[in-house]
């Protein structure tokens, strides 16, 4: 069974607005290569939205290698989006969701294959609210923002994590590897 990940960038102080992170190389290679082992990203519209930068940087190459390996990898990988509003994509590797995001997730589970990436806030806040989530890996960055999009903020029930595993980065971020706890459920 595949499992289902969230992945996301934050600040010291909760925030994971993607401009208050530190967009240091390691970074874009680490993810590039975490891409390799996605079988599905799923996406809201806002953070789909913002997502589609990537294709402008494989048409136009920087000539930076962990920018343009990061747009190839972001390119490659399935997306799978969520909106209410938006009535098509236009990236060859998404499609939009017609079915409800429990729906969706729990098919996507039964199907063979690699692991299904959430990387959009809301979408991680409702697959948590639903216990759908099987390991977070959150990259926080040492930066404190002071004010921006928190991440858990519509979560209402405690929540007991497990740590299995950290990556530290030369910038000075750190990668928590959390799994929930069995008596969660």
């Amino acid at each position: 069974m595949r499992k289902v990940i969230a992945a996301f960038n934050m600040t010291l102080d909760g925030y994971c607005d993607h401009t208050s992170g530190i967009p240091a190389d390691e970074i874009h290679f680490h993810y590039a290569k975490q891409l390799e082992e996605a079988g599905v990203i799923l996406y809201g519209r806002t953070t789909y939205q913002l997502m589609e930068y990537w294709r402008s940087v494989l048409e136009n190459p920087t000539g930076e290698k962990h920018m343009d390996d990061f747009a190839s990898a972001i390119n490659k990988v399935p997306k799978l989006v969520f909106s209410r509003t938006l009535k098509s994509v236009d990236w060859a590797s998404a499609r939009l969701s017609k079915r409800g995001l429990a729906e969706e997730v729990n098919e996507l589970k039964q199907q063979a294959g690699k692991d299904i990436y959430v990387s959009s806030p809301s979408l991680i806040v409702q697959l948590t609210q639903l216990g759908m989530i099987d390991e977070y890996q959150l990259c926080i960055h040492p930066v404190i923002a002071g004010s921006g999009l928190v991440l858990f903020k519509d979560i209402k029930d405690k929540i007991l994590l497990k740590l299995i595993g950290t990556k530290v980065f030369d910038f000075g971020g750190v990668i928590l590897y959390y799994e929930p706890e069995k008596n969660n459920l």
